[in-house]
């Protein structure tokens, strides 16, 4: 298997097990009434069912379908991103980018789906499922009110892997140690062997003339050819 298939496939089977992971939670949490408000850990844990037609967090600045259309939009960029920067990637980071678009193609789907399966909407009116509630309270201050699901996990987890491990994983990083690894040694690359000296086939005899011995070869014979032009003459007379 060639690096570059290697990397691929960790990207692929990490994104479909987040995408399935996800979709299969949510398909159980809907079904089965009894989990729509149930604690898990009391006063830590619960699952809570909700249906949110925002974004993360609950911020619901648009319409659904045109929040639905910028998740969509998101998730091609960052699919062209990974594939841009995959030759100098490490296997950790193609995980990393795994979970974040396997966590988007979850929400997405349920974008697309979910308004068709529960009777409300069109495509891309869906309300994405949440059902994960961390309940910890101090005082009347509550650590995390949000509701989350396992899409929202994968992706937070990855976003956190990668700031942490930031020069380990990211491609800038990974690309420069790469090319550091395979670089010679900058004294081994400039300091040639005893045998890195090319032999010198030419014969002693073969070497070219240079300038001061052609005047030399020239004062030598030209008195010579003055000298045979009165014998000429004489042989005319």
């Amino acid at each position: 298997m060639t690096q570059a298939r290697s990397k691929l496939t960790v990207f692929g089977v990490t994104a479909l097990a987040v995408l399935l992971l996800d979709q299969l939670s949510k398909y159980w949490i809907r079904t089965t009434p009894e989990l729509h408000d149930y604690t898990l850990i009391e006063g830590w844990l619960a699952f809570n069912f909700t249906k949110n037609p925002g974004m993360a967090l609950g911020i619901h600045w648009a319409d659904t379908w045109v929040i639905s259309l910028v998740a969509i939009a998101a998730t091609v960029i960052i699919l062209i991103y990974v594939w841009k920067t995959m030759k100098p990637a490490n296997l950790g980071y193609m995980a990393c980018m795994g979970l974040i678009v396997g966590g988007a193609l979850g929400n997405i789907t349920d974008r697309i789906f979910m308004a068709r399966v529960g009777g409300y909407g069109g495509v891309l009116d869906g309300h994405v499922v949440d059902f994960i509630h961390f309940k910890l309270r101090i005082g009347d201050f509550d650590v995390f009110p949000y509701i989350f699901n396992v899409a929202d996990m994968a992706i937070s987890v990855s976003i956190m892997t990668l700031i942490v491990f930031y020069k380990q994983l990211m491609p800038e990083y990974a690309g420069d140690r790469g090319d550091a690894e395979d670089a010679p040694d900058s004294d081994t690359a400039s300091a040639p062997g005893p045998d890195d000296s090319e032999p010198d086939d030419s014969e002693p005899g073969d070497s070219e003339p240079d300038d001061s011995e052609l005047d030399e070869t020239e004062k030598i014979t030209s008195p010579k050819k003055e000298s045979e032009a009165p014998s000429r003459d004489s042989q005319k007379d």
